[in-house]
């Protein structure tokens, strides 16, 4: 191994062991550094200010996204603060790099109407694979979770917790999560077929962890398979499959919340979002309802009549 891929190496030990970074993240530090290392002469060890500013420059003339050089950037802050907190840099080379604006763009939603449309697609059976569907659905859009929560939802998860869910988000995070009565009785409902998706034979055992179980090689439902579940169930639905995912039903859930008038904080804490900044962005997807909300609530909003 040489010694600039050993050195990233490190820094993604750290990132994992003292920072919970899932594998996901580790995988994107791990693309994002590799890109940069072949570009200093130098080597990635000793890139100064100006090679970091150069590699921008040219990830920028190459057509590469505003918010993708942001990521990049912020992965080698995180790479250069590492070798500076070790000792192995005098210096931290990305001090004074600003980050290219990225004008921040509003996520899909899917309207109420809509996840009526998809639920009742859901249920319109009465099958093992209909309630596991219905029960899918509901979670996302009842507790606004990321996919590969969902995924790896353990079994005991969803058992005496007088109707919350514990999830375990970003960085090992830990969040209690409300369920409402439809999802729990869409969770009962599956629970009656779950057996039907275990797999026979010595990956039964791992399987039964899981709330979501497969017959597949990690035992359970794999964000691939979600994926297409959705795609699958938007067309019968009526939708146009492009415009529905996990993450959008997640969307929906908070923009959702917002307009019926809950506030950032708790939607934040139910997102489970460290930074409440990155929960405002419900603020403009609902605007036109809170537009509405303030000029019907606020006294000076009202039409004064002529004296």
């Amino acid at each position: 191994m040489s010694p600039q891929n050993s050195l990233i190496e490190a820094f993604l030990e750290m990132m994992s062991a003292e920072r919970g970074a899932g594998a996901n993240t580790l995988a994107a530090y791990a693309r994002d550094l590799a890109d940069f290392a072949a570009f200093p002469k130098a080597g990635i060890a000793a890139a100064s200010r100006d090679d970091i500013r150069a590699y921008l420059v040219q990830q920028s003339a190459s057509g590469l996204a505003a918010s993708s050089q942001a990521r990049r950037l912020s992965a080698l802050r995180q790479f250069f603060g590492f070798l500076y907190a070790e000792d192995m840099r005098k210096d931290n080379p990305t001090d004074a790099v600003e980050a290219p604006k990225a004008s921040r763009p509003l996520p899909k939603i899917l309207s109420t109407a809509d996840l009526e449309a998809m639920i009742n697609a859901a249920g319109a059976q009465d099958s093992p694979d209909a309630k596991r569907l219905t029960c899918i659905i509901e979670m996302l859009y009842a507790a606004g979770l990321r996919v590969s929560e969902l995924a790896g939802l353990p079994l005991a998860t969803i058992k005496n917790r007088d109707g919350f869910i514990l999830i375990k988000g970003k960085g090992g995070k830990e969040r209690l999560v409300p369920l409402n009565m439809s999802a729990r009785a869409a969770i009962a409902a599956y629970l009656d077929v779950r057996a039907e998706f275990l797999p026979k034979g010595p990956r039964r055992t791992r399987a039964e962890r899981y709330l979501f179980c497969s017959r597949g090689a990690e035992g359970f439902l794999t964000r691939q398979r979600l994926y297409q579940l959705l795609k699958g169930l938007a067309a019968k639905a009526g939708l146009d499959p492009a415009k529905v995912s996990p993450h959008v039903l997640r969307h929906a859930f908070a923009t959702h919340l917002v307009e019926g008038g809950a506030d950032l904080r708790s939607v934040q804490t139910l997102l489970g979002h460290a930074d409440i900044a990155t929960t405002e962005i419900y603020t403009h997807v609902a605007k036109d309802h809170l537009k509405k909300v303030m000029h019907k609530a606020h006294p000076l909003a009202r039409a004064r009549k002529p004296k």
